[in-house]
């Protein structure tokens, strides 16, 4: 069995583990909390969230009909000693810094855009953009890949998509549409000096979603973070199950890699502005960005009940279930 079939075959058996339901007397007690319908699921989220800013925010954003927030772009900053991160408001560039060059996760929306806001920021923070090795497109979404191929010609980056969604590329084919360049296989490992990158697929926001874990350095203390490549759940009900499966396969990746850290590359989906903001003026030692274990775990099972919510939402629009469809959303 190939690794591409191997994480879907892990990421179903995942999916499948958490929509069973349990036998005899915990059966009964599943069923008594068990939510029981759309607003059950959001409910359940929010008490998870609690006041958890950054959880909040995840609740907000994943909320059916929830309005983009209205907020400012902020300045560029160095979120870790290797990790600096460029910013839109919309959506954000995270460059991890190594021994031998940078990283690139996402790229903005055009070449202009590159030009104007990407490479001056980057050389605000002490990062020399002509030291880009890689570009990584978390998905296949202009507002991640626009510039990818003007920082490839400009300073010989290679670009990497996962395959799905170099599909999607070319299917599509927007203006500033990078060359069909390197393919990112599920758990490959992006090796670059001193720092090793691994990324999973994590498809529903698209076909060929991915999602990074990754070292980070504090102060000189190394912490292990994630990036999670695409979070807006898509129209179609079954795509939104698949995003579901990635999620819980992703956090089951995460808890074995021990992330403490989570990222995101729209800020206004986790709390990820703001905390550029309080770290920007803290004086003290902590990072607003190291969440803890626990904390990271509850990110993902937060986006899980949301998501499960939504697929209830989506179950309770549609005419009344034949037999076969009622099956279907027994298990959701």
């Amino acid at each position: 069995m190939s690794r591409a079939q191997s994480g879907v075959s892990r990421r179903a058996l995942l999916a499948g583990a958490a929509l069973l339901p349990l036998a005899g007397r915990g059966a009964e007690a599943s069923a008594a909390t068990a939510p029981k319908g759309p607003q059950d699921y959001y409910d359940r989220a929010a008490k998870l969230a609690g006041d958890d800013p950054v959880l909040r925010d995840l609740v907000k954003a994943l909320t059916p009909g929830s309005p983009m927030p209205t907020v400012q772009r902020v300045k560029p900053l160095r979120i870790f000693d290797n990790v600096a991160v460029v910013s839109t408001a919309f959506v954000s560039v995270t460059a991890i810094l190594t021994s031998q060059g940078v990283i690139l996760i996402d790229a903005l929306g055009s070449p202009d855009e590159v030009e104007k806001i990407l490479l001056p920021d980057l050389r605000s923070v002490g990062v020399d953009p002509a030291k880009i090795k890689y570009v990584v497109a978390a998905h296949g979404h202009s507002d991640h890949f626009g510039g990818a191929q003007h920082l490839a010609d400009r300073y010989g980056a290679r670009v990497m998509m996962s395959p799905a969604d170099w599909d999607l590329v070319a299917a599509d084919s927007p203006p500033d549409a990078p060359t069909r360049d390197l393919e990112i296989a599920d758990g490959r490992r992006l090796t670059l000096g001193d720092t090793t990158v691994t990324f999973h697929h994590t498809p529903g926001h698209t076909r060929g979603t991915v999602s990074a874990i990754f070292p980070v350095r504090w102060k000189g203390r190394r912490h292990t973070a994630m990036l999670w490549g695409g979070t807006n759940p898509p129209a179609a009900t079954a795509e939104k199950r698949t995003l579901v499966s990635s999620v819980l396969d992703f956090s089951a990746q995460m808890k074995r890699a021990g992330v403490d850290v989570e990222l995101n590359n729209h800020g206004t989906c986790d709390h990820g502005l703001a905390r550029m903001e309080q770290l920007r003026g803290s004086t003290g030692a902590g990072n607003p960005f190291v969440i803890g274990r626990s904390r990271a775990q509850g990110f993902m099972k937060v986006m899980e009940t949301m998501l499960r919510g939504r697929i209830a939402t989506d179950l309770a629009a549609k005419p009344t279930a034949t037999p076969a469809t009622a099956a279907a959303r027994a298990c959701c």
